[in-house]
């Protein structure tokens, strides 16, 4: 299996590329791309196996594949670009910037509760049109006719696929540009991450179609796909199903800039994009913008779409600890005390950690199971913890 893997690693991380290779042999993985940063360097940038299986053809070393919710930390990152001009205000009415959105019980929300997943957008409640995510005007709109599910700001429910055009509307609104075109100029311009949010249809680049997770023998459902699958009313199954046919793998699709799940990018496109904020250079934010970004902004015994305790930055997941809670596999994510960053479904993740200067990335083409990390995705990161002299991840996120 070793020679299924590519690419280059420090002797210091040599656990983390063993646990990668483990992926391969015992773990069900098919193609996948591992990357970490350390104070600006480079030193693990992994990738292997098939891209496309059915074809045959390898993960070669700038493949790239949708990344879903990782999407959410490249939509908040331009978000927090905004906050730091001075041009967004996080305590400021969404009204201010958006006017049509306030309504339906929405008047009050705050750019703050937008960023919490507390803005009461979830999901939508009418079927969306087919093809409807690939028309940001029209998802706009139905956000701002959409009656809210709660009163914002009174709790938090994780918004699956909204987040990317409720506070990508914001970036819109604020700075005059698509929310992709934003972020092609202000970060991945910046950075040099091969990351989009919204690939050109005439970009000439190596994509791995996504598998999904198919259930296997002696699985435990958590309550999130219970409900999704018993209770066609429940915010779950509509967050989850109600996408107007929504087919990450077509081309055109992939062209639309739908900043809460259709990013393109790998560990490596994410890990540039993360690297100036683990090493808190003030090259895209400032300083303390970046404290900002690592600090926890909400967090919930029960989000009201996973129904799981969740834990948010503004923006960006924390290290969540569900271990001993018994709500089935897949349900945690334990990163740094101070990282911050997204994971995807299937179990991709990137993340940064100020405190020891690390940018960190998996991305994979075969989904895993579970709402968080999984059997693939949680062992990396813990091995990469485990070089930089981290001695447990115990307390609920890795400390020294």
């Amino acid at each position: 299996m070793a020679g299924m893997v590519k690419g280059k690693c420090d002797s210091k991380f040599g656990a983390l590329k063993e646990e990668f290779e483990r992926n391969f042999k015992d773990r069900g993985e098919v193609g996948a791309s591992v990357c970490l940063s350390v104070n600006g360097e480079t030193l693990v940038d992994l990738w292997g196996g098939k891209a496309n299986p059915e074809t045959g053809e390898d993960w070669q070393e700038d493949t790239i594949s949708i990344v879903f919710s990782c999407s959410k930390a490249a939509t908040s990152v331009c978000a927090h670009i905004l906050i730091d001009r001075g041009e967004l205000n996080p305590a400021a009415l969404v009204a201010d910037y958006w006017p049509e959105f306030a309504k339906n019980g929405k008047e009050k929300t705050t750019v703050q509760m937008m960023l919490n997943h507390e803005s009461a957008l979830p999901t939508l409640r009418d079927p969306v049109k087919p093809g409807g995510y690939s028309d940001w005007d029209y998802m706009i709109k139905r956000l701002e006719d959409e009656e809210a599910f709660w009163e914002p700001g009174t709790r938090n429910g994780y918004h699956m696929i909204n987040f990317g055009w409720t506070v990508g509307e914001l970036v819109r609104r604020v700075s005059g540009k698509s929310l992709g075109t934003f972020f092609r100029d202000e970060v991945a311009a910046k950075t040099g991450a091969k990351f989009w949010l919204g690939l050109p249809e005439d970009e000439d680049v190596h994509i791995a179609p996504i598998h999904t997770y198919a259930p296997q023998p002696g699985d435990v459902p958590t309550e999130f796909t219970i409900k999704l699958m018993t209770d066609p009313d429940s915010i779950q199954h509509k967050s989850f199903m109600n996408s107007g046919g929504w087919d990450f793998n077509d081309r055109k699709s992939q062209a639309a800039e739908i900043g809460g799940g259709g990013g393109l990018s790998n560990a490596r496109g994410q890990v540039a994009m993360y690297t100036p904020l683990a090493c808190n250079d003030g090259s895209l934010v400032s300083k303390d913008r970046v404290a900002n970004m690592s600090m926890v902004s909400t967090a919930t015994q029960r989000d009201a779409t996973l129904l799981i305790p969740t834990r948010f930055a503004s923006g960006f997941m924390k290290s969540m600890d569900n271990r001993a809670l018994n709500l089935g596999p897949g349900t945690s994510a334990i990163m740094g005390d101070k990282a911050f960053g997204h994971v995807g479904a299937g179990g991709s993740i990137g993340f940064a950690d100020p405190e020891c200067g690390m940018a960190f990335s998996y991305t994979m083409n075969q989904m895993g199971g579970g709402l968080l990390l999984n059997d693939r995705g949680q062992p990396l990161i813990d091995a990469a913890y485990k070089a930089l002299g981290y001695r447990t991840n115990a307390p609920g996120a890795w400390v020294r």
